[in-house]
């Protein structure tokens, strides 16, 4: 198992996180017809390629420059908040790591800490909010306890796979941002599509490492 993240690793797990969102932006707006525009899918799709192009364009090996690329281009991409969001998560994480091209484990926990912390201020949701919130925050707890196993591939494994469960936990919730708040109880057997988005995220980072 890597005790450390290369900067080449790391761009593999974007790639496999783009896989995840390709492979599955149309259940995703499947998802969001329920309790929302019906167009989610299409919109971190949007997101998520400006990502893959990024990363392709970039020609360094800086992780902090890499970063901030992301954040930038993801924030320029139309429709709603997820643009902002997401990119305010990528924006964060590269003002959490240091000009590197490897981290050890716990700085790659300190970068998703730093990155999911800035999504958070600007959300202000929790967890059962019924929002990408209820994936991330997870995702940053399983994080930080698995971070003493000083191995970087269980820390993403962990993440993802709590990011999966409180994704899956939405279905119960009410919606108190967005849309969908307005529906009330009607929401509720629903899966949020952006907290599903981040986890199929987190699942493309754990099995692009």
């Amino acid at each position: 198992m890597p005790d450390t993240l290369s900067y080449q690793n790391f761009c593999r797990m974007c790639q496999s996180a783009v896989g995840q969102i390709r492979a599955n932006h149309e259940m995703l707006s499947r998802l969001d017809a329920a309790v929302g525009d019906g167009d989610h899918g299409t919109t971190i799709l949007r997101a998520m390629e400006a990502m893959a192009s990024a990363v392709a364009a970039n020609t360094g090996t800086d992780l902090k420059e890499l970063l901030a690329k992301i954040g930038w281009d993801i924030m320029g991409c139309d429709g709603g908040s997820t643009g902002p969001l997401l990119g305010s998560f990528f924006m964060g994480m590269s003002d959490a790591v240091a000009d590197t091209s490897e981290l050890d484990c716990a700085a790659v926990v300190a970068m998703f800490e730093g990155g999911i912390q800035k999504v958070a201020k600007q959300s202000r949701a929790q967890v059962g909010d019924k929002t990408m919130m209820d994936a991330f925050l997870p995702a940053l707890d399983a994080m930080r306890a698995a971070a003493q196993s000083g191995s970087v591939r269980t820390v993403l494994e962990q993440a993802a796979q709590a990011a999966a469960t409180g994704a899956e936990a939405t279905k119960e919730f009410r919606a108190k941002f967005g849309r969908a708040r307005n529906l009330g109880d009607r929401v509720i057997g629903h899966i949020d599509p952006g907290a599903v988005s981040i986890s199929l995220i987190f699942k493309g980072f754990s099995e692009g490492l």
